[in-house]
Order: structure tokens, then C-alpha cells, then sequence
């Protein structure tokens, strides 16, 4: 098993300083370690340093992709004579939340999905929910007037500060029926091979995690758990593990999870 990561900018031989603590703790854990330069992806000079073993498998852990922008770093894996853990299929699976939500709909809010040219404020008022959470396929807008609405009316500002602040909406927009959730409960799982694991080897799992696990058949990918005012579990997001943060975790304990499958 290699781990590729994005290299630094100034020093395409080294990693990207954001994922210098995972590199050394992948390596100490015992694992090979390579980096990919992501802005030379769509020039095609993009290679691996060093190369990976012939027959090896990659998993990537970088800044998230586009489907064309994945699609071409499995080619560069490819080349190399190595195999990607998880292909564009399975990434896309729990990247984009409208492939993940058919699957667990009795476990996540109400969601519906529509087009950037779709009449948004209209649609909102025939849904009648007393709120709504605005994001695209893959995320949410988490600067200026933030992504939780109240009024079909102030749709249009934030699909256009979406658009302002992250240059592109990926995919679609989504509109989550906003529940009475308990922000400080909000916990991240990750999910390898089947198999659920927490920030913490003695921490109980949620039943909820295990669903997830068995419903969604991707390799590595991430589920995040908050706790309703009730004290029920609900999914907020499910995503592929290779772009999902490591927030609520330890370089050493994500590397742990690897030696354990």
C-alpha cells in the first residue's frame, strides 16, 4: 500500500506542509509514501516521486477533485503499473451527495436536488420547510452570509456568493431540510473495507456507522454523526475518504486504522 499526496508547490519532490504530519506518520506506521504535482494534472506532466512499485495499490489523500481531475490522476497511477484503492466509480459514489443519499434516506435529513437554472425560490416555497440548508453536490458556503437560509428569497444570494467564493457550482444545488441537531455532538468515522473506526480505538461506535458501512459499498469514505435534540444519531455527511479532513482525529490514530484491516 503507497500513499500519494500533493506536493508542495515550490518543491514538487515534497509533500504539500498541510499533510507533512500524515506523511510521517504513514511512514512511521510502515508505509510508502509518494507526492503528485495536481497543478500539472490537466498538462498530462504530472508524475509520481517516487514511482510507485509495480502492482502496487494507491490510495490517494490530497485537497479534494473533479471528476476530470480524478479521472487523470488515476491514469497517472495507472501508468506506473499500480492500481487505485478506490476507482472514479466508487469516488464519485461518496463525493457527490445525490449517489450517496438514495442509499441511506431514512438515516440523513430530506434533500432535494436541483439545477443552477431551476426557479429556486419557487421550488423552496412549495416545499414549505421552515428551513433550509443550501449546498452543491460536494459543499457548502462557509464564508459571507453562510448556507442556512429561512426565506426562499435568499436563495439567489447564496447560490451567487457560491459561485463568488467558489468560482464554480459542482454538480447541482441541494436543499437539506433543516433538524433540531446538536452541533457539539457532530463526530467523524471512517469506514475501510467494510469495517467502522473512531477517532478513538476505545470509543463506541453508533449502530448508525455500521448501517452506512453496509449499505455503501466504497472501500474508504467518511461519515460524519451528530446527535438529534432527542438523542437520536443522524448522518450530516457521507464522503470519500480520501478528500475527507481528519478533523477530530490524529495522524497517528488515521494511520493506525490502515495497519488494523
Amino acid at each position: 500500500m503507497r500513499f500519494l499526496f500533493p506536493s508542495d508547490y515550490f518543491n514538487p519532490k515534497k509533500a504539500d506542509p498541510a499533510y507533512l504530519e500524515e506523511v510521517a506518520c504513514m511512514q512511521n506506521a510502515g508505509f510508502a509514501t509518494g507526492v503528485i504535482s495536481l497543478e500539472s494534472l490537466a498538462s498530462g506532466s504530472s508524475k509520481i516521486i517516487p514511482s510507485p512499485t509495480v502492482g502496487s495499490k494507491v490510495v490517494y489523500r490530497g485537497w479534494m477533485l473533479s471528476p476530470r481531475d480524478y479521472e487523470l490522476l488515476v491514469s497517472v497511477v495507472e501508468s506506473t503499473g499500480a492500481s487505485v484503492l478506490t476507482s472514479k466509480d466508487e469516488y464519485l459514489a461518496t463525493h457527490y451527495l445525490p449517489n450517496w443519499y438514495s442509499l441511506i434516506t431514512d438515516l440523513t435529513p430530506e434533500t432535494k436536488f436541483y439545477s443552477v437554472d431551476d426557479d429556486l425560490e419557487n421550488q423552496l416555497n412549495q416545499l414549505g420547510w421552515n428551513g433550509f440548508f443550501i449546498k452543491d453536490y460536494v459543499k457548502s458556503l462557509k464564508t459571507s452570509v453562510g448556507s442556512i437560509i429561512n426565506q426562499p428569497s435568499q436563495i439567489k444570494t447564496v447560490v451567487a456568493e457560491m459561485q463568488k467564493f467558489r468560482g464554480t457550482i459542482e454538480g447541482g444545488i441541494c436543499v437539506r431540510r433543516i433538524e433540531d441537531f446538536v452541533k457539539e455532538t457532530e463526530k467523524r468515522y471512517f469506514v475501510l473495507s467494510g469495517k467502522p473506526f473512531a477517532s478513538s480505538p476505545d470509543e463506541e461506535i453508533p449502530e448508525i456507522v455500521f448501517e452506512c458501512a453496509k449499505r455503501i459499498e466504497s472501500q474508504f469514505f467518511s461519515v460524519d454523526v451528530v446527535s438529534s435534540s432527542d438523542g437520536t444519531k443522524r448522518i450530516v455527511e457521507i464522503g470519500d475518504g480520501q478528500v475527507s479532513d481528519i478533523v477530530g482525529w490524529t495522524a497517528e490514530r488515521f494511520a493506525q486504522i490502515w495497519i488494523d484491516i
